[in-house]
Order: C-alpha cells, then sequence, then structure tokens
C-alpha cells in the first residue's frame, strides 16, 4: 500500500512535469518502457542485490533506458537509490491515469472466450465509447473460462455478460427456487 501511495506521488509530480514540457505522451511511452524494464525478474533481483553497488545499479539503468527522457531516467535512478524499483509499475499506471484524465480518454478492457475480429473489437469499443460519453482506449484479452459473451471492465465497473456467469445466474435461481 504505501509503495502504490508514493507511487501516485511519483506519478502526479513527473506529470506536471511533462505538462510543464508539453512532453505527456513521449513520457508515458518512457515510463512504460521503464516499468517493463524493472519489471524484468533478473533485471530487478540485480538491482535489489545487496553487494551491486549502487553506482554499477544506476549505471545500468542509464545503459537500458539511455532513450528515454533524462528525467524519467533520473526518477527510476532515485527508486533505485530509494529500494523503491517495485514502485515503478504503480508510477506508471498512475501516470497513465492521469494522461488519460487529461486527454478524456477511458481505459476498458473485454475478455472473451475466443479472440475477437478488429470489427468486432471496433464495435465494442464504440459501444462503451457511447456509454462512458469519452474516447475509449480497448484492451482485449482471451478468457476460455467465461465459456461465451464477454466481460467488459470499465474502471471499477464490470459488466459481465459472459456465458458462465448466465449460468451461475440460473443456478442462484434454481436454489432459491427449491428452497
Amino acid at each position: 500500500m504505501a509503495s502504490r501511495l508514493s507511487g501516485q506521488r511519483y506519478a502526479q509530480a513527473i506529470f506536471e512535469l511533462a505538462l510543464e514540457n508539453e512532453q505527456v505522451e513521449q513520457w508515458d511511452q518512457d515510463l512504460r518502457l521503464a516499468a517493463d524494464v524493472l519489471g524484468d525478474e533478473e533485471f530487478a533481483l540485480f538491482l535489489g542485490h545487496a553487494d551491486v553497488p549502487q553506482e554499477r545499479k544506476i549505471a545500468a539503468v542509464e545503459s537500458v533506458l539511455s532513450e528515454a527522457h533524462p528525467l524519467v531516467r533520473n526518477l527510476v535512478s532515485l527508486l533505485v537509490g530509494r529500494g523503491g524499483v517495485s514502485a515503478m509499475r504503480d508510477v506508471q499506471e498512475g501516470y497513465s491515469q492521469l494522461l488519460d484524465d487529461h486527454l478524456g480518454r477511458q481505459r476498458a478492457e473485454v475478455t472473451t472466450a475466443v479472440p475477437l475480429e478488429p470489427a468486432e473489437l471496433e464495435r465494442i469499443t464504440e459501444f462503451v465509447g457511447r456509454l462512458v460519453g469519452r474516447e475509449v482506449v480497448l484492451s482485449a484479452r482471451v478468457d476460455e473460462d467465461i465459456l461465451g459473451g464477454l466481460i467488459v471492465q470499465i474502471g471499477d465497473q464490470l459488466l459481465d455478460g459472459s456465458a458462465a456467469a448466465g449460468l451461475e445466474r440460473m443456478r442462484q435461481v434454481v436454489r432459491t427456487q427449491a428452497a
């Protein structure tokens, strides 16, 4: 929980800097790259190892993130120095949320039992966009356990139209009537 809170603080601070520099989209990409790099298990172990000198850790970060904005690299170096490598994903997610809010976008995820065709994804994106009244950035994932239908996650809201959920609702009705 503490890393999530500090991740949000870092995200807010770096978002304000990105706004001042008019580079919010570029910094979003750089933070995604940094989160992916620090999410690599071997690299995270290296950065967290007590026997590795701090200078060597910082040099590794500088090398791996050489194309990222210098302030993004500085943030990562700061997190490495404070032992907060695990907070990087929270920073990136917090920043992306701030960017989405700033641009009037809403992220959503659709889960289906089979991969969707591009036309189906477009229809779902348009539907969700009308539902929330904002531009929607939709990501899709496949989960065969839902059997059919789809599940749409929009922020904290879940729209479950899966076959598995329908079967569970029918089970509940049958149990209620049998009692």
